[in-house]
């Protein structure tokens, strides 16, 4: 799994890895059934704590994407539905937009004169 964080990204990082594994699962690399790495490998390769990536996964679990399993780790329970998803994405372009000077209602505007 490759999985990066915006160190400038004003969200707390549990949140980044949250999103960043949600869009993995929406874009099908992990589909149901599928196995994650366990969570101090990931916390390794992202340089975090990892409760950081803890946290994340059981934010992922109460929303029903992941299940645990004890002694067989943390699987994907179901793909992430189409509009969580496109939200979470939405939630990342505003984010990006604020940072770059730009309003809610620029980003309206911008996507009204999109084809």
């Amino acid at each position: 799994m490759l999985l990066t964080l915006d160190l400038n990204d004003a969200r707390p990082l549990h949140e980044q890895v949250a999103g960043a594994i949600r869009r993995a699962i929406g874009d099908g690399s992990y589909a149901p059934g599928d196995r994650l790495p366990p969570a101090r490998d990931l916390a390794d390769a992202l340089g975090i704590n990892a409760n950081t990536v803890l946290r994340a996964l059981r934010e992922l679990r109460d929303e029903g994407l992941l299940e645990f399993r004890r002694g067989r780790g943390v699987s994907v329970a179901r793909q992430a539905e189409g509009r969580a998803l496109i939200v979470q994405r939405m939630r990342e372009l505003l984010e990006e937009a604020e940072r770059r000077g730009y309003r809610r209602e620029d980003l309206i505007e911008i996507l009204k004169e999109l084809p």
